[in-house]
């Protein structure tokens, strides 16, 4: 078993890390804090686990192939294994995938260096869908840097050019299948999403959907769905009477059959959003909701769906990060997006 460590601390303050719930437990990995003006990353070989019922917290060291220290990777929880790609590290941007088991209290990291098929280029600030207990989606968007030329002939890319390096964003959809360690690249129909970084996705049944983003020098609120089994992307057009502003660096979360949680995020004018919408995706109708967290504005955060239609936030940052870095936090907040049943 792998060394536990109990006390009254909690997880360290943190942004850009990666959380995912079993059962009653949130695991919590990875993440930078900031330090005298110097971003850090948080230990790799740590993983914090909290258990929601008892309001405890516990660490735990990891083995095997750990991952380098990163920000920015994307995570999912998948038969009982997490598993994270990209991400941000000392060197930059990464395209590598790495998976821990997380019921057997071994905490072994395995790095899955022998897949099949063309893996996505180096990237962060993506994210993951799941779909039918197989496949792990990694959707399009990141931001990505290579030295020239070598993205010239790329489709799909918006890409700018410091120096001698392009970077920039996309909209690929790749699809990685833990089974046969394999990626895979599916050609898609309808009109895809504009490129884009920092947005924010869920599943909800046999559709994924992708929800704002950073656009070039905007930041957006339109949302856009793909069929899983057919390829087809779509836009989710909602009447403009009551809708989230453009946000970047938010969390959106499936709580119901038909309902998703947006929470958070950096607004199209720079300000740290607290506001929590419900978007119900068949009538394509957002409501706000009333929650007891508006002082407590959160981006770069992670989201997580718990029992009864509970979202866990965990901790982000309160400030406009490319501006003041310092507001990192380590609280969990449990937003209730549903009435509980009578048991509970």
């Amino acid at each position: 078993m792998a060394e536990r460590h109990r006390s009254e601390l909690v997880a360290q303050e943190r942004s850009g890390h990666t959380a995912v719930v079993e059962d009653n437990l949130l695991y919590v990995w990875g993440g930078y804090v900031t330090i005298a003006d110097d971003e850090v990353f948080l230990p790799n070989f740590e993983i914090w686990i909290y258990d929601m019922d008892r309001g405890l917290w516990e660490m735990s060291s990891m083995r095997g192939d750990v991952p380098p220290a990163m920000s920015g990777t994307c995570g999912c929880s998948l038969n009982g294994h997490l598993y994270i790609f990209g991400g941000c590290d000392n060197n930059g941007q990464t395209n590598e995938i790495y998976s821990v088991n997380l019921l057997d209290g071994k905490y072994t990291w395995k790095k899955i260096s022998k897949a099949s098929g063309a893996p996505p280029s180096p990237r962060d600030k993506l994210s993951c869908w799941v779909f039918g207990g197989r496949s792990v989606q990694i959707t399009f968007s990141k931001y990505q840097s290579r030295i020239l030329p070598l993205y010239l002939t790329l489709p799909c890319l918006v890409h700018h050019q410091v120096d001698d390096v392009y970077w920039g964003w996309n909209n690929e959809v790749h699809v990685f299948d833990p089974n046969h360690a394999s990626w895979t690249e599916p050609q898609t129909n309808g009109r895809p999403p504009a490129p884009r970084a920092a947005h924010a996705s869920a599943t909800l049944g046999s559709k994924g959907y992708v929800c704002g983003g950073r656009v070039m020098e905007t930041r957006t609120n339109d949302v856009h769905c793909l069929d899983l089994e057919t390829w087809t992307w779509a836009e989710i057009v909602s009447p403009l009477s009551a809708v989230p502003v453009g946000r970047s660096w938010h969390s959106l979360t499936a709580v119901a059959d038909s309902s998703l949680f947006l929470f958070g995020g950096l607004s199209v004018d720079c300000k740290p959003m607290s506001d929590g919408w419900l978007l119900n995706v068949e009538t394509k109708k957002w409501q706000e909701i009333s929650h007891p967290y508006e002082n407590k504005p959160r981006l770069w955060h992670t989201a997580s769906a718990g029992k009864d239609s509970d979202v866990i936030v965990f901790g982000g940052s309160c400030d406009y990060i490319l501006l003041v870095d310092t507001g990192h936090c380590n609280d969990a907040l449990v937003f209730q997006t549903e009435p509980y049943p009578l048991f509970r």
